[in-house]
């Protein structure tokens, strides 16, 4: 079973909580971590509640120390989801993307690119013990693909 890394996206920090990366960035913000920019102010990068990875520290470079902002987060109110939760979320939302339906756009491929790559193996035998002969490929997120309907 995998370790969930220490520094997050913001999405996946938020996915841990059950909460949007908009608002786990908007509780961030409000702890005076994060600017209106999406930026880490000086007092979170000082705190070690965030790192910038790419060179602007904006969007998609910078990433959130789990344990810190946990804290703060947990100090909110919020819960982690346990993990099998995320799992049976994560196979029943798959499963009925891949059965289909007139009135969705997204594909079970292009949902399962989203997926933590931690529970890509638990979620795939969850899928197979219910009949469902999807699968989230083990590969890069880009490369998700099934392999036939339900």
């Amino acid at each position: 079973m995998a370790v969930t890394p220490l520094w997050l996206s913001l999405t996946d920090l938020g996915r841990i909580y059950g909460i949007s990366a908009i608002h786990c960035g908007r509780s961030l913000e409000q702890q005076g971590w994060r600017d209106r920019r999406g930026r880490p102010t000086p007092t979170a990068l000082e705190a070690g509640a965030a790192m910038n990875a790419g060179p602007h520290g904006q969007g998609r470079s910078v990433l959130w120390n789990r344990t810190v902002c946990g804290t703060h987060l947990e100090a909110q109110g919020y819960e982690p989801m346990s993990r099998s939760l995320l799992v049976d979320q994560w196979t029943r939302l798959l499963e009925a993307l891949d059965l289909g339906s007139p009135s969705i756009n997204a594909t079970a491929d292009q949902m399962a690119e989203d997926m933590p790559r931690e529970l890509v193996e638990e979620v795939n035998d969850q899928l197979a013990a219910r009949g469902c002969t999807y699968r989230v490929s083990g590969r890069a997120r880009q490369e998700r693909r099934s392999a036939s309907a339900c």
